[in-house]
């Protein structure tokens, strides 16, 4: 198993969790709604990932074991919260009044579109360098370069290159 990987016992308190906001969320509309599917991969920086086509959730495993209590008391009710709102409402703004009303009203958690988690373990960089400084780009970057992208220092203005 994976260092990033969950272990049977961290995915049943992940869908456990899941399955508990969806059953205070029957409770509170006084409707069902579908279970969504719920997979535990590595996201770059996001904890949680709503696919709403898709009725599926995904979490990140690192920052779950590195942040058990605030995955499950905000994290987990943020993504449930989306597909409720998509499944109430279809397509509005992500983090709008709708999904505003249901974390507040349903879950009783603050609204907060992203979380505060320390990333830097679970965020792959490159260095690349100018001709004054030397900078970690992003994976995204990284592969628009090797699709031919270029990207210039902001001071120096040189196009930059691989460390």
């Amino acid at each position: 198993m994976a260092s990033n990987d969950l272990n049977k016992e961290q995915r049943r308190v992940i869908t456990d969790a899941v399955f508990y906001c969806f059953e205070q969320a029957e409770r509170y509309f006084n409707r069902k709604f579908e279970r969504p599917t719920i997979t535990f991969r590595r996201s770059g920086r996001n904890a949680g990932t709503a696919f709403l086509q898709q009725n599926r959730l995904n979490f990140h495993p690192l920052l779950f074991k590195e942040n058990v209590e605030a995955f499950i008391n905000d994290v987990i009710p943020h993504e449930v919260s989306h597909l409720l709102v998509w499944t109430l409402f279809g397509k509005v703004q992500p983090h709008g009044r709708e999904w505003q009303s249901v974390m507040h009203s349903v879950f009783n958690r603050t609204p907060a579109a992203t979380h505060q988690f320390d990333v830097k373990r679970v965020t792959k960089t490159f260095q690349y360098v100018c001709d004054c400084d030397t900078y970690a780009l992003s994976t995204r970057r990284h592969n628009n370069i090797l699709k031919g992208a270029q990207y210039k220092c902001r001071k120096c203005q040189a196009l930059l290159r691989a460390a």
